[in-house]
């Protein structure tokens, strides 16, 4: 028999042994496996009712016991024992960080006690636009409805005493953000544009709360930078001289109805918003004004004009007496 042929018979043969002397070790061996991987997939496993695509919020204080309940009602684990049970054997019990969590996908037991260990939400940053001239009501609608843990209420109450200071752009958050958080950074944004007006808000002789309050009127009468400029002058031309503002955007901030056009009983309401009523400006700022209406209120166009309104034709119409306003107001609105 030749060398090879041999050696392979001999191969075999004590392959063959091998295998009649241990194959009840083998079959034990592949047995346990089964078992394990079965009770993984009993105890570990996913649901099937995993919530795919669903975001769930862990609150604040919650304790892991409640934790784990909630997560088997709602279908992302299967028995809360074992999941608290392999909490508190990795040592950080009570130690699940609050937030909202996103599950695209089933996930066993172990990956998302190590997630929620983690704070690892799943849920990619928010991108919220704040439009100019938004009030912190108007605002607060938007943050509501990005932020899982931040309601309406929530972001009034953080951002409400700064309205007129929360500077109106596009910005990126983690969605786990406060309304604390969210605040800040339009705050903190705002103070970094307002720095580039510094010389002309010292120039212009008039306070800086004075001028947040006109910037925020100018930028809900009209959004041109040009006309903004006019506008701005206008409205120091009527404070100066000691006539009442008299427009219309402070009634849309009374009743909380962007771009409303007050009634003739509004015009009667007692308020110091109301600026057919009282002369001045109003004690707050209406909106968060955007850079170039703060820059218009700062260093106003030099004019004489005393009125204005915006035409059917979409332009600006000035006058420095009431009757050339009426002559405006018969050319270009009726």
């Amino acid at each position: 028999m030749p060398y090879l042929e041999r050696f392979s018979a001999v191969a075999l043969s004590a392959l063959d042994s091998h295998a009649q002397r241990y194959w009840r070790e083998w079959a034990l061996a592949l047995f346990a496996a089964l078992c394990f991987a079965l009770s993984f997939h009993l105890l570990l496993g996913a649901p099937a009712r995993f919530p795919r695509g669903a975001t769930l919020v862990l609150a604040k204080g919650t304790s892991l016991p409640a934790a784990a309940a909630e997560l088997a009602e709602a279908g992302v684990i299967r028995h809360p024992r074992v999941f608290e049970a392999f909490v508190r054997l990795s040592g950080a019990d009570r130690a699940l960080k609050a937030g909202a969590y996103r599950f695209v996908a089933p996930e066993n037991a172990l990956t998302v006690a190590l997630r929620l260990m983690a704070g690892q939400s799943g849920i990619p940053d928010v991108s919220v636009t704040f439009t100019e001239g938004e009030s912190v009501r108007q605002m607060a609608a938007q943050v509501a409805a990005l932020f899982p843990l931040v309601s309406a209420s929530d972001f009034i109450a953080a951002a409400g005493p700064y309205e007129g200071q929360l500077f109106p752009d596009t910005y990126r958050f983690s969605p786990e953000a406060s309304a604390a958080d969210i605040a800040e950074k339009l705050r903190a944004t705002f103070a970094l544009k307002l720095a580039t007006l510094a010389p002309s808000i010292q120039d212009s002789g008039r306070s800086l709360s004075d001028i947040i309050i006109m910037a925020s009127i100018v930028q809900d009468e009209v959004s041109n930078p040009a006309d903004q400029r006019a506008v701005a002058g206008v409205l120091w031309n009527r404070i100066e001289k000691g006539m009442p503002l008299q427009v219309d955007a402070t009634f849309g901030y009374l009743e909380d109805k962007p771009e409303h056009v007050p009634t003739a009983a509004e015009l009667a309401i007692d308020s110091p918003y109301n600026t057919y009523k009282y002369k001045g400006l109003p004690p707050t700022p209406i909106g968060n004004p955007g850079l170039s209406a703060l820059a218009a209120a700062a260093d106003p166009a030099t004019t004489s004009y005393l009125y204005y309104l915006t035409g059917t034709d979409g332009l600006m119409h000035y006058a420095t007496t009431y009757a050339g306003h009426e002559a405006n107001i018969e050319a270009y609105l009726r």
